[in-house]
């Protein structure tokens, strides 16, 4: 019997992008409230009130990583109207279709679909530089199945890592720029 609700392989690649590239997220909640293992949790650059936008960046970046993590009430309150995203999806696509906090948040809700109990972990601490923040992180979850091409079982786990660029304005996120490992993820999927 064909589930009518599948996501259609095309779909489903396009949304295992963001995974791959993005896995987008960020670090596991865990790891945003307890950063004592991954060093300071921001660096800036000197200067005049550089303390005070670092501390309001860590709290924006800590909403971003719960958002990764599933909590996506976190989203109306760090995402722009006009947020935008930059990746090189596995499609082809270059991610400029994903707009705004609903368009994210359906992303990550898509992406954490195919990866069960998917978590992000801090392997740099975050590095805020103005209205630039950019982290480094890896991803573990559960293979759910689907992806085109790939041969790994459904229940397999992966693990692949990638960094994350946001640019601030007017205290909330605009753009967001990710780079993933994504032949790490493949690799594991079985789909090369």
């Amino acid at each position: 019997m064909t589930d009518t609700h599948a996501t259609p392989p095309r779909r489903r690649m396009l949304l295992l992008a963001p995974a791959a590239l993005a896995a987008l997220g960020l670090t596991a909640a865990t790891a945003a409230a307890d950063t004592s293992t991954t060093g300071p949790s921001a660096r800036t650059a000197s200067g005049p009130g550089r303390h005070g936008t670092a501390r309001k960046t860590k709290a924006m970046l800590d909403a971003w990583l719960r958002l990764w993590n599933g909590d996506y009430t976190q989203a109306p309150g760090i995402i722009s109207t006009d947020f935008r995203v930059h990746a090189a999806l596995l499609d082809g696509g270059d991610g400029s279709a994903i707009r705004g906090a609903d368009g994210l948040v359906a992303w990550i809700g898509q992406t954490r679909a195919a990866f069960l109990d998917l978590r992000f972990a801090l392997q740099v601490a975050p590095l805020v530089d103005g209205r630039y923040a950019s982290v480094r992180w890896t991803a573990t979850g559960t293979y759910a199945g689907g992806f085109p091409g790939a041969k790994a079982a459904p229940g397999t786990e992966v693990t692949f890592t990638g960094t994350d660029t946001l640019r601030i304005r007017d205290g909330r996120f605009i753009e967001y720029w990710v780079n993933s490992d994504t032949l790490q993820l493949l690799t594991q999927l079985e789909a090369l």
